[in-house]
């Protein structure tokens, strides 16, 4: 079994308008020296070790997971092996 650990951002190129809000959230509880906020999501899966899995999870992010045109997305396999 294998845990997939996937990382979704918006592009840098493009505004956050939810992480300006938590940043100017954060101001005004007196975090001043914030200078940005993004905000994205993180996925983990749990899925059986493939030969594949790696193309696999690149096709459920392209397809599913992240908008590949406003989004960037980075990911781990983490093998049970390899966590022991």
């Amino acid at each position: 079994m294998a845990t997939v650990k996937i990382s979704i951002m918006l592009k840098p190129a493009l505004l956050d308008a939810q992480g300006r809000v938590v940043q100017n959230a954060l101001k005004s509880l007196g975090y001043e020296e914030i200078e940005s906020v993004r905000v994205g999501k993180n996925i983990e899966i749990q899925v059986p070790d493939a030969a594949n899995l790696d193309a696999q999870v690149k096709e459920m992010c392209g397809k599913l997971l992240a908008n590949p045109v406003i989004e960037d997305y980075k990911y781990e396999i983490v093998s049970a092996e390899s966590a022991k």
